[in-house]
């Protein structure tokens, strides 16, 4: 009977290939079933979409051009249409170098999308090139309505600004694909070669964050050939995403490009200074490569003489402290020259103002963050001592805060004070690990959520990611990795995409359970611009019947996200205070 109720599912997808696997299989069929007829209905779709041997490489036609893709599966057995290095800007090379992106040029022959582009330059990585601006489009329908149009989901990837890309194996749509959105996930250019900003003509800065506005546009475009809804955006990122995603939302070239944003452990909204230009890692940058510093000019011109693997593999020069500081190249307040700025003015002057993008909005955290970077510290005795006497120069280095006297040194004195009330010794770990995770990444998503929460008219949701899985991005010492630390930065990400380099594909136990639950949140906001909705509230097995109501300065409500969902209030609230105290907002 199965067998029966399957060919006829696939009969069906023949004739409306559009129709989605699960709005036709009965809830109580196992997953092999979704899978057999997922792969009948990619049997019966490849006459219509595919030219291949195999009959298996959807073809969409955009306004560029016709693309040529591969076929995927989700975790519970649907067809995904994946779309992986499409080219969303010119090779940003020779005379474009450090220079805004250029929107890609038209092709007339079929273009092929079906491997992941080369990550943009950065230490450690096989396939790299300067030639980066490419994106990767996951689509589970190619043909639909107007109506069936589906919410779209752009994530900007992490790694400080330094490293990362978009490859699907980090950033797999195994998960996210098996609710009905549409998602996209570009590389942009990084370091010296995407932020390079000496605060002259040449370089005012941010080609990188214009990298992205460029993959915004691309989408506003194109994103219909893929079923996409051009007016139902929401960009998502994490850590140096995430405070790309807060800086857009302030960016008037970002401006009406995306409808919803969540900030994923990264705010532009915190201590981290945000200046006019950074000549200063110009010139360290024309010195690691044995170029002179003494004018812009200068620097720009040697600069464009070495390879982009030449300047991508001086990445440690930069490091000041034990790997520090995690924040390097940031966005940039750029000067007017005449050209499109990204940033006008500061972020937290433009939310004051009301001059920024008012979205629903959800900004959230993970519980440690990277507090697994205490042991660094503690665990050597010559490190801890330095960390403790010159902590005035060293503070201000690993936690990002201004680094000029006197405000540096008043900021230091009282977090020493707070977090360290019995003096600095081995057995203070936990005031070095919640400094790491307040400082870096969670006193700046605090504020964020205050500030935005102030002036913006749509509602912003707050979280607590606190799932504590086997799988983690760190482990204590002197355990072979296999005792996790905490809830550590990154971690959540391992339950909203398949990232085959570390972990199978959850299908079962308590980590299925938290895909389950992070996907439907996090494809809520796409759709409705809030994470629970009344329908999930009937749900008392994924959603835990729990109503998630928007957070404001009164009654500072966040969601605990774990195995069970759990409404809280004040997050870390004495912790915050102290860092606002010391580094108050002028009005």
């Amino acid at each position: 009977m199965r067998l029966v109720l399957t060919v006829i599912i696939s009969i069906c997808f023949c004739i409306a290939p559009q129709r989605n696997v699960s709005l036709l299989v009965p809830r109580n069929f196992t997953m092999k079933w979704n899978i057999l007829s997922t792969i009948l209905f990619l049997m019966c779709t490849a006459k219509s979409y595919g030219n291949s041997k195999n009959n298996l490489e959807p073809l969409v036609r955009t306004s560029l051009g016709q693309i040529k893709g591969s076929m995927l599966t989700s975790r519970h057995g649907k067809a995904i249409y994946s779309f992986r290095g499409v080219r969303y800007a010119e090779a940003p090379i020779g005379a474009l170098r450090f220079k805004p992106p250029v929107p890609a040029r038209s092709w007339s022959s079929i273009y092929n999308a079906t491997k992941d582009p080369p990550a943009c330059p950065q230490p450690g990585k096989d396939n790299i090139s300067e030639d980066c601006l490419f994106l990767n489009v996951y689509t589970t329908r190619l043909e639909c309505s107007v109506k069936r149009k589906l919410p779209v989901m752009v994530f900007f990837h992490p790694g400080g600004f330094y490293e990362g890309s978009c490859s699907s194996r980090v950033y797999g749509p195994e998960y996210l694909l098996d609710k009905d959105v549409v998602l996209v996930v570009p590389n942009y250019r990084l370091g010296s070669l995407g932020f390079l900003s000496t605060g002259t003509k040449d370089a005012p800065g941010n080609n990188g964050m214009k990298d992205q506005v460029t993959v915004l546009r691309w989408v506003k475009d194109n994103i219909a050939s893929f079923c996409g809804d051009a007016n139902l955006v929401t960009i998502f990122g994490y850590s140096a995403g995430g405070l790309s995603v807060t800086a857009h939302i302030t960016s008037p070239m970002s401006r009406g490009l995306f409808h919803r944003a969540i900030a994923m452990s990264g705010s532009i909204f915190g201590p981290l200074p945000i200046y006019s230009n950074q000549l200063n890692l110009a010139k360290k940058q024309a010195r690691l490569l044995n170029c002179p510093d003494s004018t812009p000019r200068e620097i720009i011109s040697c600069l464009k003489t070495k390879t982009s693997q030449e300047i991508g593999d001086t990445l440690s020069g930069f490091d000041e402290f034990l790997g520090d500081p995690i924040w390097i190249w940031t966005p940039v307040i750029e000067p007017d020259f005449g050209q499109e700025r990204f940033l006008t003015e500061h972020p937290i002057e433009s939310v004051q103002k009301k001059n920024f993008a008012n979205v629903p909005m959800m900004v959230g955290i993970t519980t440690d963050e990277f507090g697994s970077r205490s042991f660094g510290v503690v665990n050597n005795n010559t490190v801890l001592e330095d960390y403790d006497k010159n902590f005035l120069k060293i503070w201000p280095i690993i936690y990002c805060y201004e680094r000029k006297p006197p405000l540096s040194q008043v900021i230091s004195k009282g977090l020493k004070k707070f977090y360290f009330p019995n003096g600095i010794s081995s057995s203070a770990r936990k005031g070095v690990a919640d400094l790491y995770a307040d400082g870096v990444i969670g006193f700046s998503a605090n504020r964020g959520s205050k500030l935005l929460s102030q002036y913006n008219s749509h509602k912003v949701f707050y979280y607590l990611f606190n799932y504590h899985g086997h799988i983690t991005h760190a482990y204590y010492p002197d355990t072979n990795n296999t005792v996790p630390y905490g809830v550590s930065h990154h971690d959540d990400l391992l339950y909203l995409f398949y990232v085959s380099v570390m972990t199978p594909l959850f299908n079962n136990g308590p980590e299925s359970e938290i895909v389950d639950k992070m996907i439907t949140m996090w494809s809520n906001f796409a759709k409705m611009g809030c994470p629970i909705s009344g329908e999930a509230l009937e749900n008392s097995g994924l959603l835990d019947s729990i109503s998630w109501p928007p957070f404001n300065s009164q009654s500072e409500f966040y969601m605990k996200i774990d195995t069970n969902l759990k409404l809280q209030q004040k997050l870390y609230e004495d912790r915050y205070k102290t860092w606002a105290g010391l580094i108050p907002i002028s009005n």
